[in-house]
This record gives C-alpha cells, structure tokens and sequence, in this order.
C-alpha cells in the first residue's frame, strides 16, 4: 500500500514541475515577439507569442497609393502572417514542455 502512496507523491511533484513549465512557458510568449509583414515589407506587424499585436508599421508610399482597400488587405495579410508565426512559437513552446503530447487548453 506504501507503493501507491509514493506513486501519487511522485505524480504530484510532476505535475508542480510541469505546471511551473507552464507557468515559464507563458511568460516567455508574453514578451517574445514576432513579425508578419504583406506587401514586400510595405506593412509590418509585431505580435506577441499569445497573438495579441503590438504595432502596425505602413510604409509611407503603401499609404500614398491612395488605394485603401489595397492597404487594408495589406494590412489584415500581414496581421495574420504574424498571428501564423505567433502561434507557431506558441506550439513548439508547449511541444517543450508537454514532452509532444497534445494536451488541449494549456494556452
């Protein structure tokens, strides 16, 4: 019966380590930071590894194009260009810590 007991010990101390993985793993997507761009570079965006974006950056001749339904194609491409990178960082992130294991809702 001692056997179990020190099992569920064991499971426990894992979990606390992973949590605090988790905890690291979130903490660096805060700050890390990533660049989708449209446009050969004409609109940038900087997003963080939660997807949340930072800042839009437009070239001044995108905008003196004078096209806005151009730019604002631009603009929602290079958006989601960062959001794919973002979320790629994302999973290789919670690939380190949950050892490959597809473990829904952890972020």
């Amino acid at each position: 019966m001692s056997g179990t007991f020190g099992d569920m010990g064991n499971l426990l101390k894992q979990a606390q380590q992973m949590q605090r993985e988790l905890d690291r793993a979130r903490e660096e997507l805060r700050t890390t930071m990533v660049e989708g761009s449209s446009g050969g570079g004409a609109v940038k965006v900087e997003v963080n590894g939660e997807g949340m974006v930072s800042r839009i950056t437009i070239r001044k001749d995108a905008i003196e194009g004078g096209d806005a339904t151009l730019l604002e194609d631009l603009v929602l491409a290079a958006v989601r260009d960062g959001i794919t990178k973002a979320n790629a960082v994302r999973d290789e992130r919670l690939a380190r810590v949950s050892g490959g294991l597809s473990l829904p809702g952890l972020f």
